[in-house]
């Protein structure tokens, strides 16, 4: 992302220019925050590597009652009393592209955790098959269980240099999905930004609701982001989704959408052919200001 659409210094543009010389063997992940799934190889040369000069990044792990979650986080190098930012990860799980937007957050000043939220179901980044992937773990995750995870984040957040009074919330795809449920959910975020999130769907055991039937109780406005030419996301959703948040809590009323129309699923997605360039630094513009209107900064 160029730095003329964040407001970032000379430095820090260049810690977002993409790299060209990326070997994909790397690309396999080992730890949280590493490699690439499997199902998105060959990896685009536009690919942005964001550095991790300056930042505290790695592996945590996370309490969820007995269970130890892992996660990747990235904060400012000996920094505390940090707003926070939850960032949650389209079907493939916490890989680099993942890591590296909780960098580009960190360089911003924000505590940035991305959690294994598919960890309980399987390795969503060992699969290289993208319906066995959907079958055999995402299609098996429950959404009480991601709601108490996010929830987990938040505590480990409070005690480990975050702010949660300046927290906010933003995913991808399967992600932005779960922002609108987050919203929904808990009264601690003070602004959710959903990239391409799926709004309607049918009603499951482990997903009992979707956005659209949330939207009247939102605790936090969220921003949506969504492509014009998302043939998975049909507009008509989109335009359904505004008329329940219109008719809703003074959260719903102030969330907004903004639909790039030429842009297909996956525009912010660097390492995939889907990345739209100029949609993709539009709307990393908009989900900070938006982060900032709301005080989440």
């Amino acid at each position: 992302m160029h730095g003329d659409a964040i407001d970032l210094s000379s430095d820090e543009i260049d810690r977002l220019t993409p790299s060209r010389d990326l070997n994909r063997r790397g690309f396999i992940a080992g730890t949280v925050g590493s490699g690439f799934a499997a199902a998105v190889l060959p990896v685009a040369a536009q690919t942005i590597r964001t550095s991790s000069d300056g930042l505290t990044v790695g592996e945590v792990t996370i309490p969820v009652g007995d269970f130890k979650m892992p996660a990747y986080r990235a904060m400012p190098a000996g920094k505390t009393g940090l707003p926070v930012v939850l960032v949650v990860s389209e079907i493939f799980g916490v890989h680099e592209h993942i890591a590296d937007v909780a960098r580009r957050f960190a360089h911003l000043g924000y505590l940035a955790i991305a959690p294994e939220l598919f960890v309980r179901q399987g390795d969503a980044q060992g699969y290289g098959e993208i319906a066995r992937l959907m079958s055999e773990v995402i299609a098996k995750v429950p959404d009480a269980q991601v709601m108490g995870d996010l929830d987990a984040c938040v505590a480990w957040a409070g005690a480990n240099g975050g702010d949660t009074q300046r927290m906010g919330i933003t995913g991808f795809c399967w992600g932005g999905r779960i922002v609108w449920l987050y919203a929904a959910h808990s009264a601690v975020p003070k602004a959710g930004v959903a990239w391409y999130g799926r709004l309607v769907g049918t009603s499951s055991a482990l997903q009992p609701k979707h956005p659209i039937d949330l939207a009247a109780g939102l605790q936090a406005p969220v921003l949506g982001l969504y492509g014009g030419a998302d043939t998975g996301i049909p507009l008509e959703s989109v335009e359904k989704m505004k008329a329940a948040l219109a008719a809703g809590s003074k959260a719903a009323r102030q969330s907004e959408f903004v639909v790039f129309p030429d842009a297909p699923h996956a525009f912010h997605a660097d390492y995939r052919p889907s990345f739209r360039q100029a949609a993709a630094e539009e709307g990393w513009k908009r989900c900070i200001a938006w982060f900032k209107t709301h005080g989440v900064a």
